[in-house]
């Protein structure tokens, strides 16, 4: 049996993302908050895929409980796919700290703090993929979302430093960096058609990415040459704008 756990299984993505896998024969680990919750989900895979789906509780801000959760697992997953991601509220996060704290929280602290027990155990196995998705808003700093993207630049970096420590091991980091998904974390964005995809079309690019050993992809591929062209806006220039 070859488990993968999904970090945000009850999100939109990484329900697509568990479709995916499951389809290609894997068991599943589910993991989130509550683990009851995601149940029904678990039980539909295991009927239309005929394999396996556990529900695991995982709360990505209790750091106390992340080393136990993942030795609990009587067997180890040879994969772990993080979709965690919370985008807040700028606004707020400007002067409320508590809510800048849950954005970087969510999006980069508790995930290091889990994969880092995840590491650990790959790294002495000597085998194994972690995926990370963050997005194209940590490329370049904006004022409409400058908390949510510094706290997904950072998760960028340290996947890009889990990569370079792990690529002798024969793991696999993979970085994910989404655009404009049309998930219930955006519903109420008036999101560009041309630009914005479907959680099937991040899940779908993950699973072609992972096989492939990639090491960063973008979702939807055209962002690589967006964000290219945003980064090389002059400083100057580009704090004047509202993009």
């Amino acid at each position: 049996m070859s488990f993968v756990l999904i970090v945000g299984s009850r999100s939109d993505i990484g329900r697509e993302v568990a479709r995916a896998y499951a389809r290609e024969g894997y068991d599943l680990y589910l993991a989130s908050r509550d683990a009851a919750d995601n149940q029904d989900f678990a039980n539909d895979l295991q009927i239309r895929f005929d394999n396996q789906a556990e529900c695991i509780e995982l709360d990505i801000l209790d750091y106390e409980m992340h080393q136990r959760c993942y030795e609990t697992l009587t067997i180890k997953p040879v994969g772990v796919i993080t979709v965690v991601g919370y985008l807040g509220d700028q606004v707020a996060a400007q002067s409320d700290f508590s809510e800048a704290r849950k954005i970087i929280d969510t999006n980069y602290t508790g995930i290091v703090s889990f994969l880092n027990v995840v590491a650990d155990d790959f790294e002495r196995r000597g085998s194994g993929f972690i995926v990370g998705v963050t997005s194209v808003a940590g490329d370049r700093g904006r004022k409409s979302n400058y908390v949510y993207g510094s706290s997904k630049a950072a998760l960028s970096t340290y996947l890009s430093g889990l990569r370079n420590r792990l690529s002798g091991a024969n793991v696999q980091v993979l970085t994910v960096k989404p655009g404009f998904v049309n998930t219930k974390m955006t519903a109420g964005i008036d999101l560009p058609r041309a630009l914005t995809v479907q959680p099937n079309d991040v899940a779908m690019a993950i699973l072609s990415a992972q096989k492939r050993n990639r090491n960063v992809i973008y979702v939807h591929w055209i962002w690589r040459w967006i964000m290219l062209v945003i980064k090389r806006i002059p400083e100057f220039i580009f704090k004047k704008t509202s993009v």
